[in-house]
């Protein structure tokens, strides 16, 4: 095992400047998948749950959405939600029972809507409530992109070291070309996100710049 005294934003600026691996790339067709954009993780004013890295994410997850409509390609929202009971949240809902916790998030809570700031369009967009991690688990996701012949997958949301990890690693099993664009991640503590951003760009997905998926989808 090898030791650092750096922390794990240089080491993700280290070796983002210095990339071991050849990218995966884009391909013909992409999915933006947009996870768990919702006030209990965004509403930093109201949540303790919640979180910022870059304060214009939202902004840039919104042009994102608008040059995939633009383009008739799928754009899908998840957001997580629990019954009263919390039965459905498994084994996940059974290490903490605090009004923050994750099986607390109930249906038709403040906390499981969409982040008011973001746009939406209720009649082309696709949205999915899940119960854990991966929008892949127990959700049509998985069918929605084989009909649309997609190859490609853009993620955006949260938390870098959680959902987004999930996604990423569900996303690649399944033979996607899988674009994390880093603005538009985010999570608790900026030593998670990077580690996990590293980690994802070394094995998983392409990690990249917002601009340089703009750049891919405005050559469209």
């Amino acid at each position: 095992m090898q030791t650092t005294d750096k922390t794990a934003k240089e080491l993700y600026f280290e070796v983002k400047a210095n990339p071991a691996r050849k990218r995966f790339g884009f391909g013909k067709k992409a999915a933006l998948v947009n996870i768990d954009i919702q006030k209990a993780y965004t509403r930093t004013d109201l949540f303790k749950t919640a979180y910022e890295n870059d304060p214009k994410q939202l902004d840039y997850v919104n042009e994102l959405a608008a040059k995939f409509r633009k383009l008739g390609w799928p754009v899908v929202w998840t957001n997580v939600a629990y019954m009263d009971t919390a039965a459905d949240a498994g084994i996940w809902g059974t290490r903490t029972d605090t009004p923050d916790s994750l099986q607390n998030i109930k249906f038709g809570s403040e906390r499981s809507e969409l982040d008011d700031r973001l746009i939406l369009d209720r009649t082309t967009d696709v949205f999915y409530e899940k119960k854990m991690p991966s929008p892949f688990f127990e959700t049509p996701l998985q069918s929605l992109l084989v009909w649309h012949q997609v190859d490609t997958i853009i993620l955006t949301g949260g938390s870098t070291s959680g959902c987004i990890r999930a996604a990423g690693v569900d996303s690649l099993s399944r033979g996607y070309r899988t674009i994390i664009p880093e603005e538009c991640v985010a999570d608790k503590h900026e030593s998670y996100h990077y580690a996990n951003l590293t980690d994802l760009s070394l094995k998983y997905c392409d990690v990249r710049e917002v601009n340089e998926v703009f750049t891919w989808l405005n050559s469209i």
